[in-house]
């Protein structure tokens, strides 16, 4: 099939990756670990599902300084205008501003699909094909159109989209987004019907999305298009800009910024299968449960009476495991962590800035 020359994919993989820490470092995030064994990082994983569905030449990662030669290491095949590396960590609206300003003056007439690089996708074909219909979408339409995935179970990790208007065949406007929820919550939107996970993935077209920014997130772009490459786009003249700029940008992620704000939000219901794994809970829910609904990921080990934990060390470790139940047991490096599973992201979180004040940084 010819691959859409108008079509953009830009994986944003600058994030510190500490929900799952001790496995992902500050130094080398989750995203530049092949976390599960498969030989492929899922940055690595990420890239290869879309240069199966554009133009690899249009496909460009956004990271940080830090990462940038983990970037090149790991895919090779970018060339320099491909990579967009940040000086300073930021969220992802001014992140996804300067990717959206580069594009544009690449190609006027792109699209874009915006995706995190840490996500498991099932079902290639479906997906390849949820991608293709939301580009065609957003071509014809000024409309933002996020991914969502109807509900499996009743994960507070994972933010919510609720439906309403239809817009076409599997397409609607976006009434609520709600990020995070209490279980209670998540089960009755589940129960609803009305309401799909946020996929973190969504669609525009180029300039509409430039146009958004303008609109909503002023400070972003306030002065870029006036003061940066005044004699004509040059990609080393941006990368100046935005080396001495970016420090200034408001630290605000694409959905707060533009996607809650912006009437016009749509909603596309896919059908493939997905899951963040950006947490120790999110992997346990998503991956599939061994003998006492074990979650062993890429480890050996001996359990006796053990249930309901999660459990990744190095290779060359054996694992024993006995009368430990609904714990996360990871080692990397000079870490070991044995904590409750239940609520361990903001568990996590607390102990990393303990660690930080009184371990300094080599721990992290």
């Amino acid at each position: 099939m010819k691959k859409n020359q108008n079509n953009y994919c830009v994986i944003l993989a600058g994030g510190k990756g500490r929900r799952l820490w001790p496995c992902s470092r500050e130094e080398r995030p989750k995203q530049f670990v092949d976390f599960f064994g498969t030989g492929r990082t899922q940055l690595q994983q990420t890239y290869d599902r879309f240069a199966k569905i554009l133009p690899p030449e249009n496909i460009y990662v956004n990271t940080n300084e830090l990462y940038a030669d983990i970037v090149r290491e790991q895919l090779p095949e970018l060339s320099a205008i491909q990579l967009l590396a940040e000086p300073i960590h930021r969220n992802t609206a001014p992140s996804v501003a300067w990717c959206t300003h580069r594009i544009v003056n690449i190609n006027p007439d792109a699209n874009i699909i915006v995706v995190p690089s840490d996500q498991t996708v099932i079902g290639e074909q479906k997906f390849a094909d949820a991608v293709e219909r939301g580009f065609q979408f957003v071509s014809n339409q000024q409309h933002m159109l996020t991914m969502g995935v109807k509900p499996t179970r009743p994960e507070p990790g994972y933010g919510y989209i609720q439906m309403g208007e239809r817009v076409t065949d599997g397409v609607y406007h976006v009434k609520s987004f709600t990020e995070k929820p209490e279980r209670d919550f998540a089960r009755m939107f589940m129960e609803s019907g009305e309401f799909y996970w946020n996929t973190g993935m969504f669609l525009a077209n180029a300039r509409h999305l430039l146009d958004s920014f303008r609109a909503l997130l002023p400070p972003v772009l306030r002065n870029f298009d006036n003061d940066c490459c005044p004699n004509g786009y040059n990609f080393e003249e941006e990368n100046r800009y935005i080396h001495e700029n970016f420090p200034s940008y408001p630290n605000l992620s694409i959905d707060y910024g533009i996607l809650e704000k912006s009437p016009d939000v749509c909603v596309m219901c896919c059908d493939f299968g997905w899951a963040d794994l950006g947490t120790w809970h999110s992997i346990y829910e998503a991956r599939q449960k061994g003998d006492g609904d074990n979650v062993v990921v890429d480890t050996d080990v001996v359990l006796d009476n053990a249930r309901d934990n999660v459990i990744k060390l190095p290779k060359g470790r054996l694992a024993v495991l006995s009368g430990l139940e609904g714990f996360i047991v990871a080692e990397e490096g000079n870490v070991l962590l044995i904590c409750k599973k239940e609520d361990s992201s903001s568990n996590i979180r607390r102990l990393i800035n303990e660690i930080q004040l009184k371990k300094g940084n080599e721990f992290i």
